[in-house]
């Protein structure tokens, strides 16, 4: 499963300022988000990005992260873990105005 999400995450080298995690901190992130949280104690049904960067953090896979950075790991690594998605997604506070 590991060389799958290799393989899906490896791009070319880019211009600019490297990448500030390495794959394997991604590919490590990607197999907590794969886990039910109650395993970390977490008070949660499904992973959102918040619970899921405290939790890779407290496990020092990355020193830091933004909770909108893990987002983007797993939204562009198309990872086919389980039919529901891995994060709870958010409902939107803004009224409709009609």
């Amino acid at each position: 499963m590991f060389t799958q999400i290799i393989s899906i995450l490896k791009d070319e080298p880019r211009r600019g300022n490297p990448g500030k995690f390495s794959l394997e901190e991604i590919v490590q992130i990607i197999a907590v988000a794969c886990e039910i949280p109650a395993t970390s104690e977490r008070p949660v049904s499904h992973w959102t990005p918040k619970e899921l960067a405290d939790e890779v953090v407290k496990r020092k896979i990355v020193s830091e992260i933004s909770p909108r950075s893990v987002g983007r790991f797993l939204k562009s690594s198309n990872v086919a873990t389980t039919s529901k998605s891995l994060l709870v997604k958010r409902k939107s506070t803004r009224s409709k105005s009609i």
